[in-house]
């Protein structure tokens, strides 16, 4: 079972967008896949137009077993869903013992998936320490812009701290450029920085669209949405990464003291 966190300190880098979308693009590839959303907007539940009765406040604050919280969005995608109360969750999970592992010890009984994918505020806050504890894997979709450069490398620094101090080995497996406009010389200095700088784990870029913008409101993923767009492509070349079809762009991933160090 592959556990990714996707996560950003950065908003407004498309993170719901790149879980949703790669969740269900994943799904359809015949793999079974769980949304965890751990971030109080909910926005997961506006993306893909349905919410869990329970939601992972009640599994982490009330200890209800995950898996009655799960629901079914569509064939081999489920989802955990999230509200507004989980900023109360934080503040309560200071007073418990190892309040960094309560998550990974709260999602014990989750089984059964092919992937968990968790949906991550835009935050180093205490949720998203005990994200990164549970995960094995990151994916950190970045802008295509300087502040996203910046961004990426925070993040690398934080990953690294977080591992040396809890003695994980959680590794950044994709970074996913995001907003990127190919007209515009900032976005294309920016890929190409990203490339320079981690060469074994940047992705495909996801193009800046309008569709992308407009599927929330209609509760679908972009490959419901505008299923012959270039957004669809986009996601579905990330999707095909993920799952090791375009073997030439997987590789192994760079330990985080590397990644930080070429930074």
């Amino acid at each position: 079972m592959r556990k990714i966190c996707v996560i950003n300190q950065k908003g407004g880098v498309g993170k719901t967008t790149t879980v949703v979308n790669l969740a269900y693009g994943i799904a359809a590839s015949g793999k079974k896949v769980l949304v965890i959303d751990l971030d109080a907007q909910g926005n997961v539940s506006t993306c893909l137009g349905t919410r869990s009765e329970h939601d992972i406040y009640e599994v982490l604050v009330d200890n209800l077993n995950p898996t009655a919280c799960i629901k079914t969005v569509s064939k081999n995608l489920d989802l955990i869903s999230s509200k507004e109360t989980l900023t109360k969750a934080e503040m309560i999970l200071v007073g418990e013992h190892n309040r960094e592992m309560v998550l990974r010890r709260k999602l014990a009984p989750i089984s059964g998936y092919d992937f968990v994918i968790l949906d991550c505020p835009p935050s180093l806050g205490l949720l998203n320490q005990n994200a990164m504890l549970y995960a094995d894997e990151i994916f950190i979709p970045a802008s295509t812009d300087e502040l996203g450069l910046v961004g990426m490398r925070n993040m690398t620094e934080a990953i690294s701290t977080l591992n040396n101090v809890f003695g994980h080995n959680l590794k950044v497996t994709k970074i996913v450029p995001t907003l990127y406009d190919a007209r515009n010389k900032v976005c294309k200095n920016a890929l190409a920085q990203l490339k320079k700088d981690f060469p074994q784990t940047v992705t495909n870029p996801i193009h800046v669209s309008s569709k992308l913008k407009e599927a929330p409101k209609y509760g679908k993923p972009i490959f419901l949405y505008d299923k012959s767009g270039r957004a669809s492509k986009d996601y579905q070349q990330l999707v095909d990464i993920v799952l090791g079809k375009e073997l030439k762009l997987e590789t192994e991933p760079v330990p985080i003291a590397m990644v930080t160090s070429s930074t």
